[in-house]
């Protein structure tokens, strides 16, 4: 099921959001950083900033509420860094609590509001575009970014954050699974319930457009 519309939406938010891999020398970066040496914990930042805030631009539907989660992920990670046992993989962990604060947020905050053309535009994500395709090929993928983010508003926020975890940041569905206590076999259905709207989403709309 995972079909087309999955292929190009991962293909997409991978353009926006670039995985940086844990590397010996984020080991390192963690190592110094837990040791009270602020450049290396600014460097931890700039490493992964982009994953964090991506990770709750799609789970929060919103930049303003995204950034403010971001920035609460890094308070946070600057005060329990110390916890943080090395022999563990760190993106999970960073990710849990990029996604516990997300639904915090979410659960204060009275509606959700959809992340509009403007506001990816805003936030630097689309810059690059005018200049790696022509014309046609920029309505195209401008109209498939802002179906796709649309679809994922129509979804439950455990099937949200599902499928975020496991189709945009690419996590095992074991991690996924770990990561919000709950059984693999019911993470596999809640990011397959999550492919099929988005598809029906997006095969909607385009009939629309016939």
């Amino acid at each position: 099921m995972h079909g087309e519309i999955m292929t190009n939406f991962a293909m997409m938010i991978e353009q926006e959001y670039d995985e940086t891999p844990v590397s010996s020398q984020t080991q390192s970066l963690i190592a110094q950083a837990k040791l009270g040496d602020t450049q290396a914990f600014e460097q931890l930042l700039v490493r992964y900033q982009r994953q964090v805030l991506g990770t709750a631009i799609r789970l929060l539907g919103n930049v303003d509420d995204a950034q403010d989660a971001a920035q609460e992920v890094f308070l946070r990670l600057h005060k329990y860094l110390y916890n943080f046992d090395e022999e563990k993989e760190f993106l999970p962990w960073l990710y849990q609590m990029t996604v516990n604060i997300c639904r915090d947020i979410a659960r204060k905050r009275s509606r959700h509001n959809t992340l509009s053309l403007e506001q990816e535009q805003a936030s630097g994500k689309l810059d690059n575009i005018a200049s790696k395709q022509d014309i046609e090929t920029e309505v195209s993928m401008l109209q498939e970014r802002k179906i796709i983010s649309d679809a994922l508003e129509t979804l439950s926020e455990r099937e949200r954050t599902a499928i975020v975890l496991r189709d945009i940041q690419g996590l095992e569905t074991k991690d996924v699974a770990q990561m919000l206590g709950t059984a693999e076999a019911t993470i596999r259905s809640q990011i397959s319930m999550a492919r099929v709207k988005i598809k029906k989403y997006r095969d909607k709309f385009l009939n629309k457009l016939k």
